[in-house]
């Protein structure tokens, strides 16, 4: 899979259904630079994503209604969006790395999230 990098474009959509997680990831990314939306939900980050597509979403995996692998499932079945990478965040130390793989998902980061590591990782797309 090809990324589309563009030297303006650094527009992330970080999705979790806690509020406290979506203002940390926002506020840590805001000062590296990114142009942070959030979602609290699978469909709010679906509608977000339709409205103006982000560079990357990193996406909570355990959240009511729609999970990660559920919306980045979604994610990858809509052509307008389907190129879009997406980083599962998960708390759980057995989730099923395959599964995520396997709907499309591009990694995996561990909650509680290391920022230096989310860095790292986040420069790879961009």
């Amino acid at each position: 899979m090809h990324y589309i990098k563009t030297s303006n474009s650094r527009r992330i959509l970080v999705v979790d259904d806690l509020p406290d997680n979506l203002f940390l990831l926002q506020t840590l990314l805001e000062a590296e630079g990114y142009e942070v939306e959030t979602a609290d939900s699978g469909k709010a980050a679906l509608t977000a994503l339709q409205n103006c597509p982000a560079n990357l979403v990193l996406l909570d995996v355990m959240m009511p209604d729609m999970n990660g692998c559920e919306v980045t499932q979604q994610i990858r079945q809509n052509q307008q969006l389907s190129h879009i990478p997406v980083v599962l965040i998960t708390a759980f130390d057995q989730v099923d790395i395959k599964e995520g793989l396997s709907v499309g998902a591009n990694d995996f980061i561990r909650k509680p999230v290391d920022f230096e590591e989310l860095l790292s990782r986040i420069k790879i797309f961009f």
